[in-house]
């Protein structure tokens, strides 16, 4: 399975994510965490991983992904600027950072002075998770980029599971019903974390986007904050992710069903 996280900048995709991938490896799963942020550098400090070299880097860099965009097929479609069927497995090592099932792969970030647009790292996050293989004990958790233009590009037709995170804001609250709206226009299945929001907060926002949309809420955590401030792993235990984390299971053991 593979599972996009989404949401507004500061809304705490990463800190989901890495919450996330460390419940799912402790069920027994191997997950693959799929930085997919040009701009977030604190997701392999979350995770407890090195960094890895970036996928972009392996496969030429930026302006041979971008030579690879322009190319057109003798029917006329777009090439892939990444056609290989990797399983996890089948990752070089020099792009992948793990320890017992837990996994880090990099697309690309933006590092200097006037380098561009971030479009290339866009196609190659939806065309590495078009070519991702995975076993019936893995999962994917794929960290975005703030706003809805990984959408636009349509990286959610590559994957089975939507999850947004939603901070106790106005403007978290309007981009989560933009998201809803184009994620159902891909017809895959959406769903809301509450991050960072009390009891009070949270009856206030689900009343405006529906209980049955909302798997989980999160709220303020200073341990999560401190870890985050210092750069360490979050290897923490929350309550409050265990009815995310049951959901994923869930949708999980469904989808293993499904396909037996």
């Amino acid at each position: 399975m593979k599972i996009l996280l989404c949401g507004k900048g500061g809304s705490g995709k990463s800190t989901v994510a890495a919450l996330l991938a460390k419940n799912l490896q402790a069920e027994g799963y191997r997950v693959l965490v799929v930085d997919a942020d040009e701009s977030n550098y604190g997701l392999s400090a979350q995770l407890g991983l090195p960094a890895p070299e970036e996928l972009m880097t392996q496969i030429g860099g930026k302006r041979a992904v971008q030579n690879r965009m322009g190319k057109v097929r003798v029917n006329g479609e777009k090439a892939p600027v990444f056609s290989e069927l990797w399983s996890i497995d089948d990752i070089p090592h020099e792009c992948v950072s793990g320890k017992d099932g837990l996994f880090l792969l990099q697309i690309g970030k933006v590092k200097h002075y006037g380098e561009g647009c971030a479009c290339p790292m866009g196609v190659l996050s939806k065309d590495f998770l078009s070519h991702l293989t995975l076993g019936q004990k893995d999962v994917a958790i794929i960290d975005t980029e703030a706003g809805v233009e990984h959408l636009g590009r349509g990286v959610v037709g590559s994957v089975d599971l939507v999850l947004a995170i939603i901070d106790p804001s106005y403007e978290s609250i309007k981009l989560s019903e933009k998201i809803f709206a184009m994620v159902q226009e891909s017809k895959k299945p959406v769903h809301f974390i509450l991050n960072r929001a009390d009891s009070e907060l949270a009856d206030k926002i689900i009343a405006k986007l529906g209980k049955k949309r909302v798997i989980g809420v999160i709220p303020f955590s200073k341990p999560v904050q401190e870890k985050g401030l210092t750069g360490e792993p979050l290897d923490l235990k929350l309550p409050s992710m265990t009815s995310v984390t049951s959901f994923v299971l869930q949708a999980l053991k469904k989808e293993q069903t499904d396909d037996a």
